[in-house]
């Protein structure tokens, strides 16, 4: 760990002594093996790149090796961490030590988009250049639709889009995938399996995952880092990760939490920048500034604002007149059923009742079903549902007499905007149940030509409860009476 925090004399304001934190918050464990890393930071030196403290650790770390095989100790290498830190110039200077150095004949990148695959490639070339070492080995350059590549020093460094990149190719010394956080779903899962199966000719094989921090939907940087952490805890595996991150739950002005994931800071970073980027929506402080994985990005809900509605004595009385709302996902796999009832005059409960998943597809009749019980539990105005995901559902539930309401489009958009002032302005109580606070910190905001506002469910993933709660809070926000703001 480098630097002291200082301050100012008289000042609450902290002096450039601060320097964030050359080794990482986690990482995988120190092997006592050699590494060719310092070969590295000589090389990026004799070419004008002098590695920050964070990067030299990283190349010494990344680059051990087994003395009897020579074979890579770290086969997969993770880089999480937070934005502007020199990631890119690390990836870069990782590309050119490969061709000058380790006699890496083919280096395959690609991001989840082109573009960004190609600020690199720009960088590289920018690189070689301005050095004329670099410049009188270097071959050709190549560009194409979805293609570019650079030959240096009878190596090749190719870029391929996301969704071909590993297609005609064979036997790459090292893959680069950049933004792992932008690959989600099943994309991301087989585009690292396609590119880590063109490595399996390959006599010593490396794959860089390079990310900030992603969201609920970053499948592929999920996956990754989890096992980064298990094997930072000890577990059985080779993997290299290496994250600078603030803890979970560090406040936003937190220095200690800023030196954790921005090594550069007191470097390339200066402090004031930090300090003028708070005025930023929290969620995007903590993805880009503290490297901490947030639900998602862009999201309806911020975790502290819903944090302050919580009330975990909270419960439903059975004698008080309650609304109830199922909502299905857009694939028929999951569904919840969420309740509500006013507390008083100006605040108004929500809670969870009841979810439900299938893996191929929920059963209409069972759900309708299982409804009933809860509507006879309480005195129960109506059922709302959307037509959208739901109607099947509702036109179960008339012949037994239950009272159903149609959620129209016009008024899911004033539920949405409902159920968020509400929350903001803490009418909305909650008791904190795992489940519904997942669902509703999942769901991301989509904005309307109107000027409108929805929660989107195929942008979202799983938010059946969030929007439900959105329909409840529709019909607990309406006035008891006629007249419900009164002047004078």
């Amino acid at each position: 760990m480098t630097g002291p925090i200082t301050a100012q004399s008289g000042s609450n304001r902290l002096t450039e002594a601060i320097k964030g934190y050359t080794e990482p918050r986690i990482h995988s464990p120190v092997l006592d093996l050699p590494s060719k890393g310092q070969e590295m930071i000589d090389f990026c030196k004799e070419i004008g790149f002098e590695l920050l403290p964070w990067q030299q650790w990283l190349a010494i770390q990344a680059h051990r090796y087994h003395p009897d095989t020579g074979r890579w100790a770290h086969p997969i290498v993770g880089l999480m961490i937070a934005r502007q830190q020199g990631k890119s110039t690390f990836m870069a200077l990782r590309i050119l030590t490969g061709m000058m150095l380790w006699d890496e004949k083919l280096q395959l990148a690609t991001a989840h988009k082109l573009t960004t695959s190609s600020e690199i490639f720009y960088k590289v070339l920018q690189i070689i250049e301005d050095n004329p070492k670099l410049t009188a080995l270097f071959e050709k350059k190549f560009e194409s639709k979805g293609s570019q590549e650079i030959r240096l020093n009878g190596a090749r460094y190719l870029i391929r889009a996301g969704n071909s990149a590993s297609r005609g190719i064979a036997a790459p010394s090292t893959i680069h995938i950049d933004e792992a956080r932008e690959f989600d779903g099943e994309s991301g899962q087989e585009l690292w399996a396609s590119m880590r199966y063109t490595q399996m000719s390959s006599p010593n094989p490396q794959a860089w995952l390079y990310s900030n921090a992603g969201h609920a939907q970053s499948e592929l940087l999920i996956k990754m880092r989890e096992r980064g952490l298990a094997a930072a805890s000890g577990a059985p595996d080779n993997i290299g990760w290496f994250e600078w991150s603030a803890e979970s739950g560090a406040a936003i002005d937190d220095i200690e939490a800023w030196r954790h994931s921005n090594p550069s800071l007191g470097y390339t970073v200066n402090i004031e920048n930090i300090r003028e980027a708070l005025s930023d929506r929290e969620d995007i402080f903590r993805t880009e500034v503290l490297c901490q994985f947030v639900d998602m990005i862009n999201p309806v809900v911020l975790p502290s604002e819903f944090e302050k509605c919580k009330n975990e004595k909270v419960k439903l009385d059975p004698e008080k007149e309650t609304w109830l709302a199922i909502d299905l996902s857009p694939d028929r796999k999951h569904a919840a059923l969420v309740a509500s009832q006013r507390l008083d005059k100006s605040k108004f409960m929500i809670s969870l009742l009841q979810t439900w998943y299938n893996p191929t597809h929920l059963d209409d009749k069972l759900l309708a079903n299982e409804i009933a019980p809860w509507v006879r539990k309480f005195p129960t105005n109506l059922v709302a549902y959307s037509s959208l995901t739901s109607a099947s559902v509702a036109s179960r539930l008339v012949p037994a007499g239950i009272p159903i309401h149609e959620i129209n489009t016009p008024e899911y958009q004033q539920g949405c905007d409902e159920y968020l002032s509400a929350i903001s302005s803490q009418r909305l109580v909650h008791a904190g149940q795992e489940e519904l606070t997942k669902q509703v910190l999942a769901a991301v905001r989509l904005n309307r030509g109107d000027g409108g506002w929805v929660m989107g469910r195929k942008a979202s993933g799983i938010i059946c409860a969030a929007v439900a709660a959105s329909m409840v809070s529709h019909f607990a926000t309406r006035a008891e009476t006629e007249i419900d703001i009164q002047v004078g």
